[in-house]
């Protein structure tokens, strides 16, 4: 993962998701991070230099710690909208993913994104004037889920579009510009593209499998949606599955990290693990020795 990425993931609520969308006021004049008039880059590598080591390593779990010395307060990026906003009081529940995906309508799916990040805009906003920034109160979802639902024995199924490349980016493109909106400086709210990549295996056996696939299967069937929404609807954000892709851990893989997702796509988001991916790779894929040893693989898997 770059430096930059890094800081992005401690930027990401104050800048992409508009909440420092005012003028700077009196007493942030020290940080220069919140000055609207620099460029984003310029604003995000003044926050990387403010920044010890440790501070950057605090920022990359999901419930990330406050930095008050430098104006950054705490944030947790658990949060999920498959079919509504979930987890966080009363919302909209619309149908699920796979009865969205048998709709063949993206417009409708577009309407129904964009229903979702509505409430998830007024539900954040009441949540930072009561001062909760805890789990399910911010505006990074981890949706959609546009894996290929090709295995019934898979526990996740209902969460796809189904088992069609092409119907999954069309129908997942939508719902990640109507999650997204369409402002050109700030996202509305950021949306995810899981689980990366051929993820559909065993529920059981998620955690140490091993999905062994041909390359015209993985191009041809398990990709295409996923550089969809990298490459039409630039997603913010995109989560590695918990399995391995041909022996590699895919949270921990060069291939799918770095030479597909970055180099060919483009891509300019973060990548985030899913829950507990990283102990995996010590722990069931038995591909490091130790947490640390997974932790340095998942990162340098993503580095530029």
């Amino acid at each position: 993962m770059k430096t930059k990425a890094i800081a992005l993931l401690v930027l990401f609520h104050f800048f992409h998701a508009g909440l420092m969308a005012q003028e700077k006021k009196p007493n942030d004049t020290s940080f220069e991070w919140y000055d609207m008039s620099l460029p984003m880059e310029d604003r995000i590598d003044a926050l990387i230099s403010a920044m010890t080591v440790d501070e950057k390593i605090s920022q990359l779990m999901n419930a990330n710690a406050p930095i008050p010395r430098l104006g950054v307060k705490e944030y947790d990026w658990w949060n999920e909208c498959l079919h509504g906003v979930a987890r966080n009081g009363r919302a909209t529940v619309f149908p699920q993913a796979i009865a969205l995906g048998a709709t063949f309508d993206t417009k409708l799916a577009f309407q129904v994104a964009t229903a979702i990040s509505d409430e998830a805009r007024a539900k954040f906003n009441i949540a930072q004037k009561m001062g909760n920034y805890h789990r399910y109160a911010g505006l990074t979802f981890w949706t959609p889920n546009v894996n290929i639902f090709r295995d019934p024995r898979w526990g996740r199924g209902q969460e796809t579009y189904g088992e069609d490349p092409f119907l999954t980016s069309r129908i997942g493109v939508a719902f990640v510009e109507g999650l997204q909106g369409n402002n050109p400086k700030y996202l509305k709210a950021a949306a995810c593209a899981k689980h990366f990549a051929v993820h559909s295996g065993p529920e059981a056996l998620r955690h140490q499998f091993d999905a062994v696939v041909s390359s015209k299967d993985l191009w041809e069937t398990y990709l295409p949606a996923f550089e969809a929404l990298v490459k039409e609807a630039k997603v913010e954000a995109v989560m590695g599955a918990y399995n391995r892709t041909d022996g590699q851990a895919c949270c921990a893989s060069p291939f799918l990290l770095q030479d597909i997702l970055t180099k060919q796509w483009g891509f300019k988001g973060h990548i985030v693990s899913d829950c507990g991916a990283i102990q995996d790779i010590w722990k069931d894929h038995h591909l490091a020795k130790t947490p640390a040893e997974a932790s340095s693989m998942a990162i340098k898997a993503a580095w530029i």
